[in-house]
Parts: C-alpha cells; sequence; structure tokens
C-alpha cells in the first residue's frame, strides 16, 4: 500500500450488556454469551487488520475475557484504551476502544467524563448513571495516517444528559481533529433514536458527524434495522450508531451492516445488535 492510497478501515461498535446474576428473562450469564460475542468480533474483524472495536457496559472483568479471546492464537494482536466510569481506574462500565497495535501507533488518549466536571469521574445533569466518553489518536503504522477514535454510551434516562453530554463530544471532535484537519469516528450507544435532541445535536447544523447508515447507499446495507432488542420482550430500536466527521474530512463509506445477536442456539449473545461499517480515509 502507497501511503497515498485509500486507507480501507473496517469499524464495529457493540454494546455487550454488563455481565449480572440478576438476569433478565431469556438473558444467559455472561459465561455463555462471552465465546459468542468474542467469535463475532474475531470473524468481523479477521479481513481487515486495520479494524477498531468501540465496545460499551463492559466490565473489567469482561474486557480481561473479550482480549483473551481475541488473543489466543496471536499474544498481543489486540490491546485497548479506556477506563472505568466510576473511579477512573477499573471500577464500572468501560467504553473501550481494542485496535491491534501492530497496525496503529497509540499517539495519545484520554477518557472525559460526560458532565459539569468533564476531568473527573462524575454523573452529569439528570443521568441516572456516570457516562464517558472514550477518545484516542492513533497512526497507520504502514501509511502514517492519522485518526481519531471515540467510545461512548450516553444515559438511557435522561435527555437533558444526553444533549449536553452530544455537546461536550463535539467539543471533543473539534479539539482532537484540529477543527476538522484529522478523520474521526464515533462509535456507541446513544440511548436516542433519530428524532432525539442528542442525535439531532450530533448530526445537524453545525456538527461535522455524520451517521454511516445515511451515508451508505441502500444496495450497500446489510443486516437489520433495530439495534437494541432486548432478550427478546422489549420493543425493538434503532440507538447504535456509528458517526464519522463526513462534513469536514473526506471519508470513503463503503458499506453498512447490523449483524445478528441470536442464533438457531437461541442465546442472545447481547441484548443489542453489533454495527459495523467500511471506511477508508484518503
Amino acid at each position: 500500500m502507497r501511503s497515498h492510497d485509500p486507507l480501507p478501515i473496517r469499524l464495529l461498535t457493540h454494546n455487550v450488556r454488563y455481565a449480572t446474576d440478576s438476569l433478565s428473562i431469556d438473558e444467559e450469564k455472561w459465561e455463555v454469551r462471552a465465546p459468542r460475542v468474542v467469535a463475532a468480533m474475531r470473524f468481523h474483524t479477521s479481513h481487515c487488520r486495520e479494524s477498531f472495536i468501540g465496545l460499551q457496559e463492559v466490565l473489567y472483568g469482561q474486557l480481561v475475557d473479550i482480549l483473551k479471546g481475541l488473543n489466543r492464537e496471536r499474544e498481543g494482536e489486540w490491546d485497548y484504551i479506556g477506563v472505568g466510569r466510576d473511579d477512573g481506574v477499573k471500577g464500572g462500565e468501560y467504553s473501550p476502544i481494542l485496535y491491534r497495535p501492530s497496525v496503529w501507533t497509540l499517539q495519545s488518549w484520554n477518557t472525559t467524563w460526560l458532565s459539569e466536571t468533564p476531568n473527573k469521574p462524575s454523573r452529569g445533569w439528570d443521568a441516572a448513571c456516570i457516562r464517558i466518553l472514550t477518545s484516542g489518536i492513533f497512526q497507520h503504522n504502514h501509511s502514517k495516517k492519522k485518526l481519531v477514535a471515540m467510545s461512548t454510551h450516553l444515559d438511557h434516562q435522561g435527555p437533558k444528559s444526553r444533549l449536553e453530554a452530544a455537546k461536550i463530544i463535539l467539543g471533543q471532535v473539534e479539539e482532537k481533529t484540529q477543527q476538522g484537519h484529522l478523520p474521526a469516528f464515533l462509535a456507541g450507544d446513544f440511548n436516542s433514536q433519530q428524532d432525539d435532541d442528542a442525535y439531532r445535536m450530533l448530526t445537524d447544523g453545525a456538527s461535522p458527524m455524520q451517521d454511516l447508515h445515511t451515508m451508505v447507499s441502500p444496495e450497500k446495507r446489510y443486516g437489520h434495522y433495530y439495534t437494541f432488542t432486548g432478550f427478546g420482550h422489549d420493543k425493538p430500536t434503532k440507538i447504535d450508531f456509528l458517526f464519522i466527521n463526513g462534513k469536514t474530512y473526506p471519508w470513503l463509506p463503503n458499506g453498512y451492516a447490523v449483524l445478528e445477536n441470536r442464533f438457531d442456539d437461541a442465546v442472545y449473545s447481547s441484548d443489542h445488535r453489533a454495527v459495523v461499517a467500511d471506511v477508508a480515509i484518503p
């Protein structure tokens, strides 16, 4: 690959459902779900070594399990950035970003708390839970191209917190992309449908971000429409998204899919479906 050739990248985001012993109806324990979650990640990133994985609702023990599974055949193939949201170390849920260090060099990363005090563990506005944004700047080892990677999980109860979080995220996009000079992607569970204020804030007006689902033509989309299914007893909704700063950087979107989370064995790998997109940066 020459440095001026478009660089193909696969993006995958998945809320894997936190590990709990208080199971919902038809929910299996993490020990049952974990091999299915890892197998999907491995399969859907195997053809593109430039892949990034953004996850949500990951407890530290789950993160260890996922990395152990991904690195089973080649030790150290995958690494991650991220912290537990409760204490900035290992406590509470992570929104980590997984990548291959042999392909990408991590230049810098940080966690932003989506609250009035973004530099320390804190809960914002009307949110039911502490919420975070994980951000990293990476350089491709061969082409030397750089990008900004982000993963987040907005609140499920507080509409004001979701809106304010979206504003914070856009500020981070502007800062880290140097006002649009670098490509950026944002992966996550936004607990927001397309008519929600947070989604509109992220995609409308002066925002540089675009929803990859809307950028990819219908003939290049695959799979489901809805991304949240529960464990078969909830109304399906579309709340998980992949965004890119397509208004300020000339990304090349090539494909989009919402994957399955339940096969013939009737086990839900999660209450969310993974979202995948193929893109390239010139």
